[in-house]
This record gives structure tokens, sequence and C-alpha cells, in this order.
């Protein structure tokens, strides 16, 4: 069986394998000069055979919805986090205000608010909770990250480190010292929306998807890399780099069925990945880089004309249904109201997609070292496949079957977990649950 990660990451520069002589020798070069890098890491085969875990998760209590109390009637939840005692908090971006609750759903306080001056929000929609209870979110308006006491007290705001090109948040990972978060260049958005520069220059574009880390003990971030992910190349769009560029973007544009850069942060300052369409979850330390690899032998499958075919008829199916009354939906970035758009109908029929449907499609991290992985679901396009359980020093766990279970919005301590769920009417409610002591 081919090892496809060794087409799609770093270590053969994600590049397809040339045949013949011409390839061997490339190959053979390649290996000679990655040998001192490869000799530092530890590679580990996890097995290839499923073994189903039965989702038994004790529910804790539950926070929001329409028949809460007065304090947790919510305008929409956000973000969620825990910090080392177990209490919980809920980030509303609609009020600008963070809400605590403690381990038993009990309200403790709340802070925040919109506004100009420091611990005020302009544009926040990132949330790292410490281990000690302190508070950061990142803030667009201001460029900036507050960081609130565990009482909810304003402590200080640290500068983002001033960079050309547009300013884009994605999630915020708390590092377990308490002086550093860590994010991914690459990885899903929190918002669609962006802040421009008021750099001047033109923005270097990216030659990678490195993970962060991001320190805050001065007045001003600074950031380090982590690990250099891997960057898919761009596609065959003449005007891709200008359009980019003209937003300030440094990123070329996703592709349909791409990898995704997902990190998560673990308990001993490493940060666990995925980068690549193959299933490789790689851990790295900051000074050290990769330094483990978990693998699974499960390959990714080749897009072909006929996947490309089916899912374009996906998307536009999805178009068609949403096209009548009823409230505006969000079809690959496009609003869709009413009617369907020429041009949302002209974006799908001019998709660029990868060359093969990546596996891993979500990555989460626990307190005590476990990654949760999920993958692909049955169809190309179906991202809620199953869920693996991984131990970060190279075991398998077992996984939950797809749809058993989605993936939480957050861990915390003890085997918290906290999920957040919407009814019909779109109004969102956190609920808290233990995971059960084998998977914990």
């Amino acid at each position: 069986m081919r090892n496809r990660w060794m087409r799609r990451g770093p270590g053969l520069g994600g590049t397809p394998l040339a045949g013949g002589l011409a390839g061997a020798l490339g190959i053979a070069g390649l290996a000679l000069a990655s040998a001192g890098t490869a000799a530092a890491q530890e590679v580990v085969e996890l097995p290839g055979e499923d073994r189903w875990l039965e989702p038994e998760f004790e529910e804790v209590y539950r926070v929001g919805g329409i028949d809460g109390a007065d304090w947790e009637q919510f305008g929409r939840v956000r973000l969620v986090g825990f910090d080392g005692a177990g209490r919980l908090f809920v980030f509303d971006n609609q009020a600008d205000r963070v809400t605590v609750a403690g381990p038993r759903g009990d309200f403790l306080h709340a802070f925040g608010r919109a506004g100009e001056g420091p611990g005020e929000f302009r544009n926040a929609d990132g949330l790292a909770i410490m281990r000690d209870g302190r508070a950061v979110l990142a803030d667009r308006g201001h460029r900036a990250y507050h960081i609130f006491a565990a009482d909810g007290e304003f402590e200080r705001m640290v500068r983002m480190r001033p960079e050309p090109g547009a300013l884009f948040i994605t999630d915020l990972l708390p590092g377990p010292g308490g002086e550093a978060i860590f994010s991914a260049v690459g990885a899903p958005l929190l918002s669609s929306s962006f802040s421009a520069s008021a750099d001047a220059g033109e923005p270097a574009p990216h030659m990678s998807r490195p993970v962060e880390r991001i320190l805050l003990t001065g007045d001003e971030a600074r950031k380090d890399t982590v690990a250099e992910g891997w960057l898919p190349q761009e596609g065959n769009w003449p005007d891709a780099r200008d359009r980019r560029l003209a937003l300030g973007i440094r990123l070329p544009p996703p592709r349909v069925f791409g990898p995704k850069m997902l990190p998560g942060a673990l308990p001993d300052g490493s940060v666990a990945f995925s980068d690549s369409s193959a299933y490789a979850i790689k851990i790295a330390r900051p000074d050290a880089g990769v330094w483990r690899i978990l693998r699974r032998p499960l390959d990714p499958e080749p897009v072909t004309d006929r996947v490309i075919a089916n899912e374009k008829d996906r998307q536009l199916r999805e178009l068609e249904e949403s096209s009548g009354e009823g409230p505006r939906r969000t079809v690959n970035g496009v609003v869709v109201s009413g009617s369907v758009p020429a041009r949302a109908r002209e974006r799908i029929a001019n998709l660029e997609f990868f060359d093969e449907i990546s596996i891993v499609r979500d990555l989460a991290t626990t307190w005590n070292g476990r990654i949760w992985v999920q993958r692909r679901g049955e169809d190309p396009g179906d991202d809620e496949g199953p869920i693996d359980l991984l131990a970060m020093e190279g075991r398998y766990l077992g996984s939950y079957r797809a749809g058993a279970i989605r993936m939480p919005a957050a861990f915390g301590p003890e085997g918290l977990a906290a999920f957040i769920e919407e009814d019909e009417l779109g109004v969102r409610t956190v609920v808290v649950r233990r995971l059960p002591e084998g998977v914990n």
C-alpha cells in the first residue's frame, strides 16, 4: 500500500512522486538531505482497524437556552473554555461579554463590553482560558490581546505585532505555563471578517503554514515558530496572487478536499497538528520542532472527475434547497437567500480541487494529552466522520462512530467537555459532560 503521507507532507516537498529513474534519484537525494531532521523524529504506527467506543458521557449541567435564567440569555455563544478549577467561560460575541459559571453550572460573574477603552471590545473573536483562570481575548479593532484576571478584572492589553497584510484570527490555544498562547497560520478562521493592516508595503506570501507560539509577557506580543506546517501549492489561477495581495492575504486560496491546518495544545507545552491529506498527527515543541508523528494506515482517495462532478452537484443542490423563503444560509462563503445567485453557481462551477480527499477534518486536545481526531465521513464532502482518540505518547484508544457524538467545543480538567448545541430556532446551549474514565 502506498504511503500517501510521504507524498503529501514536508518530508518530500508535498509533491507527487515522479516515476522511473528520475523519481528514484529525486527520492534518494531528498532522503539524504532530510536524514538529520528525520533522525530526531519518532514515528509511531497505530493500528488500522477501528475499535468502537460507546459515548457514555455523564451530563453535569447545561447553561443557556430560552428557559434559562436571565444571566444565561446569551445573544450568540461563540467560544467556550475551562480553567483549572473547572469553571466554564462562555464568550457571547453578540453582547461582547464573557460569562463565568461554576463547576455546578451556577453563575459566578461576567466581564467585558463593547467600547474603545482597555478591556472593552471593538471586534473580539478569539478566546484562550489559562489554567489559573486568566482569560485572553483577541481583538481585531484594537489589534491587541485583552488579558483579564481570574476574578474578571481587566489586567492589561498586549499589542499585536505589526505585520503587513490583513489580520485574521484563528483558534487561540492556551499554553499550559500561562505566559503564551498558540495559533496556526492557515487554521480555520473564527470569523469570515478580517481587518486590513495599517502598515504599508506588500505582504510577503507565506511559504508554509506555521504553528506559532505568541508570548504575552511584554507590552507587545512576540511570536516564534514551533513547527512549519506544509502549505499545498497554489492552484492554476493566473490572477490568484494578484487578488490575494490586493486584499492583503498571504496564503493561496484553499482547494476543495485539500488538507486543513488543525492544531491543538498539549499539557507538556507541545502542540499536536495535522497538515497533510493522509493520517499523520505531528507533535512539535518550541525550539525542537516535530519530534513525534502518529500515523494510522488510512490512505486518502484520489479526486477523480466523478468525485468532482458529484461534489459540485451536491453544492448546487444545497443552493437550490436554500433558494426559497426563509433564513439566510451560507454556502462556501456565499450568502444565499430567496433565489440562487448566478455568482454562487459560477463560483461552484469554477471550484479548484485538491488531487486527494483529505482524511483528517478536525482535531482537538484534552488537558491530559489525549488527541481527538475527526475523520471524513462516507461522502468526500462529509466532515462528520468517526472520531479517533489517541494518547500523545503513541497509543490508539478507540473511535466513536460517525454521528455518535460531536467534537467538543472545549475540554477541561477531570474529564470535563463542553458541547455547543443549537435548537431549530438557532438558540445555542452549552452542555457540560464528563468523559468516562477509560477515555480520559
